[in-house]
């Protein structure tokens, strides 16, 4: 008998990961690729957009080698990846530079204070639901025009790591409409539409992508692409979305009243709602699905910091998790600022930076990592109280991501928030989440899946009330430790620029 499958794959920041899921929900293969990043000056972060396309390759190949020998078929293809991403090619669709990544680059912060006075920032919430932040596509476009404008004449596509692999697969130009409302302000988050005016002013001779929602159609595969990839010519391939929305698909946190926390490198938060809330801190964007609205945010460094721990130390991750458990609450008296490549929301600041403050000659690593987990927690209850205060309505928070297999940083979170976690059975993240979204949009299914059946709730995590005060005192003194020292991580983030030359390399 033919088990029929969706194939589920997404482009992350440190790693691409791959899953065949069958018609019930179960994964019947994964495979993952890492890969790093490419920081050529502070504040720069891109990535080279070929190494998308020859990832999947692999993945797809992988996926497919082991279940070689089994009457397996793949239906459709679902696909994912981060975002906003600025990926820009030539008429030949061969890019033009790297891609520039999402809020951890803030490198356009000249573009988004000229484009903020140009058009103005009420203007901008208005029609595009959010101010210009290190998160906003537009800027980064303006960005390769001002400084790269070679490059920006041989430009004629826009793409993001989704979007290009859907196109690769199907020869189509697409890009869903809730990435696209991250590229601010060129899109019209009411009219759900591209901006024509802010369009030609800011990205001009770029042709516009056509607009489809996440779960769509994007087109079939093509033979060249199932010579590839290993798949069938004529394969259906979705539009996709950006891997956070893509997360909160896969443990069905989409729904009005729902917040999604994707535990990975970064932490990313997703307040589901049916309207629009715009606040100046936060992004508003539309849903995955036509109809939804939601408020969103994000931390620029969360496992990246732990796994920066983990090589300064040489310890491994079982046993800093062991040493950070016997620190206990508090780390020992530590608190540490998580900005150690900017903040994103809500405190907008891309010349935030790093603090670690109480530190004595008695502390150690496990208290360092301890205090690096806290510092994530209080980021996460920093933007949850902004959210509440722009009007979310919290009712429901689902946990994803690499961070959710172990229990620690789990229990830290909602022992600072207050917040309980529903952990699904599955909590591999975007690639099973377009796994799903390819699987709704088989025409050859009889029934629609539900992702309730695909992945139900495995448990819970409580907060425990016996520490709530101490982080109550300790999250005032978080908030108190940023505004004290900004000014001086401001300055030291200007003299880090400083030690980059034209090319990027140190002087």
């Amino acid at each position: 008998m033919t088990v029929r499958c969706t194939m589920g794959v997404d482009i992350g920041t440190s790693s691409s990961k791959g899953v065949l899921v069958d018609a019930q929900g179960r994964i019947v293969a994964s495979a993952a690729v890492e890969h790093e990043v490419s920081r050529p000056r502070t504040g720069w972060v891109e990535m080279d957009g070929s190494v998308w396309w020859d990832e999947f390759v692999t993945l797809s190949r992988e996926l497919l080698a082991r279940v070689s020998g089994q009457d397996v078929e793949v239906s459709a293809v679902g696909v994912s990846g981060m975002g906003p991403c600025v990926l820009l090619v030539d008429a030949d669709a061969t890019p033009v530079r790297p891609a520039i990544l999402y809020g951890v680059d803030t490198r356009a912060t000249d573009q988004m204070c000229r484009l903020t006075d140009e058009l103005g920032e009420d203007e901008i919430v208005r029609i595009a639901g959010s101010s210009l932040t290190t998160q906003a596509g537009g800027p980064k476009i303006a960005w390769v025009r001002d400084e790269e404008p070679e490059a920006y004449a041989r430009a004629r596509r826009l793409f993001m790591p989704a979007s290009w692999l859907a196109h690769r697969l199907t020869g189509a130009y697409v890009l869903d409409h809730q990435s696209a409302s991250q590229m601010t302000p060129l899109y019209d988050i009411e009219h759900e539409q591209w901006h024509e005016p802010w369009w030609r002013l800011i990205a001009p001779g770029l042709e516009q992508p056509l607009l489809r929602w996440a779960g769509e159609v994007a087109g079939l595969v093509t033979r060249d692409a199932a010579v590839r990839t290993g798949l069938a010519e004529g394969t259906p391939v979705i539009t996709g979305t950006i891997d956070a929305w893509t997360e909160a698909v896969s443990v069905g946190a989409h729904g009005a009243g729902d917040l999604m926390l994707m535990y990975g490198t970064t932490m990313f938060l997703v307040a589901t709602g049916d309207e629009t809330l715009r606040t100046p801190s936060m992004w508003s964007t539309v849903g995955a699905f036509p109809g939804s609205r939601n408020l969103a945010g994000g931390l620029a460094s969360s496992g990246a910091i732990t796994r920066w721990i983990a090589a300064l130390t040489g310890a491994d991750y079982p046993r800093l998790l062991a040493e950070a458990a016997e620190s206990g609450p508090g780390a020992r008296g530590l608190v540490m600022l998580p900005y150690f490549t900017g903040e994103r929301t809500p405190i907008l600041d891309p010349d935030a930076r790093g603090v670690i403050a109480g530190l004595t000659l008695e502390h150690d690593r496990g208290d360092l990592y301890r205090a690096a987990l806290e510092a994530t927690a209080f980021g996460v209850r920093h933007n949850v109280e902004t959210m509440r205060a722009a009007g979310a309505d919290i009712r429901r928070i689902v946990a994803v991501g690499g961070g959710t297999q172990g229990a620690l940083w789990l229990q830290i979170v909602s022992d600072v928030t207050g917040l309980v976690q529903e952990v699904p059975e599955v909590t591999i993240g975007a690639s099973y989440g377009a796994a799903f979204l390819a699987a709704a949009s088989d025409p050859s299914r009889d029934d629609a899946p539900r992702i309730e059946d695909w992945n139900p709730v495995a448990r819970t995590v409580v907060p425990d009330p016996a520490v709530a005060a101490l982080y109550d005192d300790l999250f005032t003194l978080y908030l108190s430790l940023y505004d004290g020292t900004a000014v001086i991580t401001h300055d030291l983030a200007a003299r880090q620029r400083s030690l980059t030359d034209t090319e990027g390399a140190p002087r």
